[in-house]
């Protein structure tokens, strides 16, 4: 049984929850999310309380019930409070500058790298070594955050390139004659 799925998700003030038999929306002050649901496990709305339930006789129920009960209490974070991840850029003349739904890197190419935003994230340059993806939904924000980051990841002899706020890169000891 999952302990995760167990917990009920409380909703908080000004978050809706409208869950019919294959799908859960929610909608907030942000904005509004939607969820397909597996069959095999059942959404129950209750006052100011969400609870998944797993349908008797189905098949991979205890497998997908703390998934759900996850991924619901992300959607209901999101539309309430929002998610964010933050990157910074390590290295000499490595820029970024966020142009509406664009973010303009320089990372030591010979062009300019441009990447497009996704409907539903914002991306905001502080400095130009830092980099803030918002949105309301976390798999998306996450997926954003990793397709920059990939450009150029952190090597391990400088540590130079795009890393999350919190990531530490472990530095490799450089060769010895």
């Amino acid at each position: 049984m999952s302990r995760v799925g167990k917990n009920p998700i409380s909703l908080p003030a000004g978050v809706e929850v409208a869950a019919s038999e294959r799908e859960v929306s929610v909608k907030g002050p942000l904005g509004a999310l939607k969820m397909l649901c597996n069959p095999a496990v059942s959404v129950v709305v209750e006052d100011k309380n969400i609870r998944c339930e797993c349908v008797e006789g189905a098949e991979n129920a205890s497998a997908l019930w703390g998934t759900l009960r996850a991924r619901l209490n992300n959607m209901v974070l999101g539309v309430s409070k929002g998610f964010e991840k933050k990157l910074t850029l390590v290295g000499v003349g490595y820029r970024a500058q966020a142009q509406g739904d664009a973010l303009n890197l320089t990372l030591g190419f010979s062009h300019p790298v441009v990447h497009k935003m996704p409907t539903g994230v914002k991306v905001e340059t502080p400095s130009q070594t830092e980099i803030v993806v918002k949105g309301i939904d976390k798999q998306l924000v996450g997926q954003v955050a990793a397709e920059i980051r990939a450009y150029r990841p952190p090597e391990p002899y400088k540590g130079k390139g795009v890393r999350y706020v919190d990531e530490v890169v472990v530095l490799k000891e450089t060769k010895k004659k």
